[in-house]
């Protein structure tokens, strides 16, 4: 075999592992609240932000069903124990689970179907703070925001200290959740559409709430935009 040869089947290799292979994202959480949020992630753990802080983490290829929210009124110890208003995951700082409702969240997947990753906000736990999920990278991909003022408007049947709980919550039947069967909205789920169109409203809500951009893009999710 001629090295020019060696050269191009080598070359070749290259290209096409590149082609086929994926990447993580990096998500840079920011604080634009006038007030102190604890943000939370999973995969990722959990960082106190004063107004204006950010706190960026790198999460592996192929994560799924991952979420990134904001806990508000936290009070931890030196150990990282304690509780928030809203949006604890257990009591503790560096979060290992999700988070308890009423939170807005930012969910995603990364390198899927095509290579896609999915990514979209949601209120199906609740509302507890506007926000802004949008790529930093990638030309066909589009940036999402739910920046209305759910909790001040909320209906009084899911009203909750600090947020604005989705009816499933309050309610556990099967016509809010969604468990089995047929699912369509209801009022309570057009309340939350009809101020975050883009956003999860009930668990079917899947057409108009989900959206993709090719793996290897980086993310920024913004509390108060």
């Amino acid at each position: 075999m001629s090295f020019f040869t060696y050269f191009l089947i080598f070359f070749l290799f290259i290209s096409l592992s590149s082609l086929t292979s994926t990447h993580g994202a990096t998500f840079e959480i920011r604080n634009n609240c006038p007030f102190t949020v604890w943000a939370a992630a999973v995969p990722g753990g959990g960082r106190q932000l004063i107004r204006g802080q950010t706190w960026t983490i790198n999460v592996n290829p192929g994560t799924k069903q991952a979420r990134i929210w904001a806990r508000t009124k936290c009070t931890f110890n030196a150990e990282g124990r304690g509780r928030c208003e809203t949006g604890d995951c257990n009591g503790l700082l560096q979060c290992q689970a999700y988070g308890a409702p009423p939170n807005t969240l930012a969910e995603y997947t990364l390198n899927q179907f095509n290579n896609l990753d999915f990514y979209d906000i949601s209120l199906v736990d609740g509302f507890n703070v506007p926000m802004d999920f949008s790529p930093l990278s990638g030309i066909r991909c589009r940036g999402i925001r739910c920046a209305a003022d759910i909790t001040g408007q909320c209906p009084n049947e899911l009203r909750a200290p600090g947020g604005c709980n989705n009816p499933c919550t309050v309610f556990k039947t099967d016509q809010y959740c969604c468990n089995s069967g047929k699912c369509v909205p209801t009022n309570f789920s057009k309340f939350f559409k009809q101020r975050c169109p883009n956003a999860y409203s009930y668990p079917k809500d899947d057409q108009t709430s989900t959206f993709t951009c090719p793996g290897g893009t980086n993310y920024k999710v913004t509390f108060c935009p």
